[in-house]
């Protein structure tokens, strides 16, 4: 009688599951607010100097972007002048902290610097709200981790330098998806399988998007990157009323010997989904989850280093591992690079913000019918044509005149960027043997969110060259596609479950295997159960 026979008995796809699908929605909301506030404080608008009439002749003066031009009367010779204040061209006299601290021209690497300091809090606090989540378990986790994010853009709203900026996003920053990670855990320990897929990335595209799409419209209504800041940071306050109405997770209680409170939560469970389960169930339910930990106990487990001792393992793994540091930065940059093409960069990021729904539902339609790999090497490979386009498009054309063939151009970028994100998430749960899985996803994870720290500096090459971050990401996806190519397919087969069978999994397997363009085969019964087993697993 394992978790899964005695969920189906309390209900896994109930009123509590509505209730927890709903409360996973407002994570959603509370998550894109809070990843995506560093876009929208920092937007540069166009500038030029501001040039003081008592210093400069105003009839023989260009004023530039960094400096001030003074001709003489015959306009035969000049003189350069550095800028000392900006004139800006603000969006709806939107006040951001590039505007207010004036961080451009020779100070514009102030905001790149502050910024990579968010990647560093997000490596740190996967690690350390990870822990956390051991120790005290995953729904009070999740509430600090929200509430820690909360606090550092809250905090960030009083500063005024470069040190305190960079310290505050290093605390909002700890928190950027652990939040997110570990309500997901939740919400999929209760939920039946076969509603997973379907239900927890219809719940992630609706609302993801509704967090994105309203967030630069209430920048806009708002004025000023302090006052965004505030609000974005309000939504986290929700979350303490989380505990009123969830549960915690039950596979933590019972990794932890907390067999009672196991038993209390489902019980609970059945009561709100209106069903009656005899105390018989729980006693059987208790009896082997202790034999189980009684039997884990007594072995040797595997662990992620092991990973690393064995060549095909060794191999998988640090592919997987420069596969997401592409993929993370890709995304982060692909969402966030949204200036410079003739629309208005709040309405622009607002438009984009719709192609997570579509982006999560190409991923049902499709990734079953081409493989893991087939989806994970042709979302990189077409991501990197479509970012490399509207590079040299941006690059070649008057965004005054072509603002919605590069406004498209730049949706479609963010479009291909989520899918190979979600296809990326879940070819490495699949690739990585099931005894190290948690902990080899999350180090993956880590590993790609600390790489994500040069974004920044990517985006502020665009000061010197405008298509080079888009070019320089395009060639990186490319990379990305061809690494997909070394990987073993994973559609219809046995996963690994311990090191040793990961070590020989798919031996044999040619790198031009694609399940799309081969024979289907039907996996026999034994394999659809070990599948399906692996699946509740994960």
């Amino acid at each position: 009688m394992d978790l899964q026979r005695v969920l189906e008995k309390c209900g896994n796809f109930g009123p509590y599951q509505i209730l927890l699908l709903g409360l996973y929605g407002y994570t959603n909301i509370v998550s894109s607010l809070h990843y995506f506030s560093q876009t929208l404080i920092s937007f540069t608008p166009s500038h030029r100097c501001s040039a003081p009439v008592e210093e400069y002749s105003q009839n023989f003066t260009e004023r530039l972007s960094c400096s001030v031009i003074q001709y003489d009367v015959d306009r035969t010779s000049f003189r350069d002048y550095k800028c000392t204040s900006w004139d800006f061209d603000k969006e709806s006299n939107y006040e951001s902290v590039t505007t207010e601290l004036e961080w451009v021209c020779d100070d514009a690497y102030k905001l790149a610097v502050g910024q990579s300091f968010f990647f560093i809090g997000s490596a740190l606090g996967s690690i350390f709200f990870g822990y956390l989540a051991d120790r005290i378990g995953r729904l009070p986790a999740c509430v600090l981790s929200t509430l820690t994010g909360a606090s550092g853009d809250f905090f960030t709203s009083f500063v005024g330098s470069l040190p305190m900026f960079s310290f505050t996003r290093f605390i909002s920053g700890l928190s950027m998806d652990t939040q997110y990670v570990l309500m997901y855990i939740l919400v999929f320990e209760y939920l039946s399988p076969q509603h997973r897929t379907f239900g927890l990335n219809i719940i992630l595209g609706v609302f993801y998007s509704v967090g994105l799409m309203i967030s630069p419209w209430i920048a806009i209504w708002l004025g000023d990157w302090r006052s965004y800041l505030w609000a974005a940071s309000l939504p986290a306050l929700g979350m303490l009323i989380f505990p009123l109405f969830l549960h915690e997770s039950v596979e933590w209680l019972l990794t932890k010997g907390k067999f009672d409170k196991a038993v209390n939560n489902l019980k609970s469970v059945a009561k709100f989904n209106g069903r009656q389960v005899d105390d018989s169930v729980f006693d059987e339910f208790i009896k082997h989850y202790r034999e189980k930990l009684n039997s884990a106990q007594n072995k040797s487990s595997d662990t992620f280093m092991g990973m690393l001792r064995t060549p095909r393992l060794r191999k998988f793994t640090i592919i997987l591992l420069i596969k997401s540091m592409i993929i993370t930065i890709a995304f982060d940059i692909l969402s966030r690079n949204v200036e410079g093409v003739g629309i208005s960069p709040f309405k622009l990021f607002s438009y984009s913000g719709f192609v997570v729904l579509p982006g999560g539902l190409t991923i049902i339609l499709f990734q079953n019918k081409i493989g893991r790999k087939g989806m994970a090497c042709a979302s990189l490979l077409v991501g990197a044509f479509i970012t490399a386009t509207t590079g040299y498009l941006v690059g070649t054309l008057d965004p005054a005149n072509y603002s919605v063939l590069l406004g498209f151009m730049v949706c479609l970028a963010r479009f291909g960027a989520v899918v190979a994100y979600d296809a990326e998430a879940q070819y490495a749960a699949e690739i990585i043997p099931t005894s190290v899985r948690g902990r080899g996803v999350a180090n993956i994870h880590v590993v790609g969110n600390a790489f994500a720290f040069f974004s920044s500096y990517i985006i502020y090459l665009g000061t010197f060259y405008k298509p080079l971050p888009s070019l320089l990401i395009s060639f990186l996806l490319i990379i990305g596609a061809c690494l997909c190519l070394t990987l073993p397919e994973t559609l219809h087969k046995q996963l690994p479950q311990t090191l040793e069978e990961g070590e020989i999994f798919a031996k044999g397997e040619k790198w031009y295997f694609f399940p799309c363009f081969s024979r289907k085969r039907q996996p026999n019964k034994s394999e659809s159960q070990l599948e399906s087993a692996n699946e509740i697993t994960k």
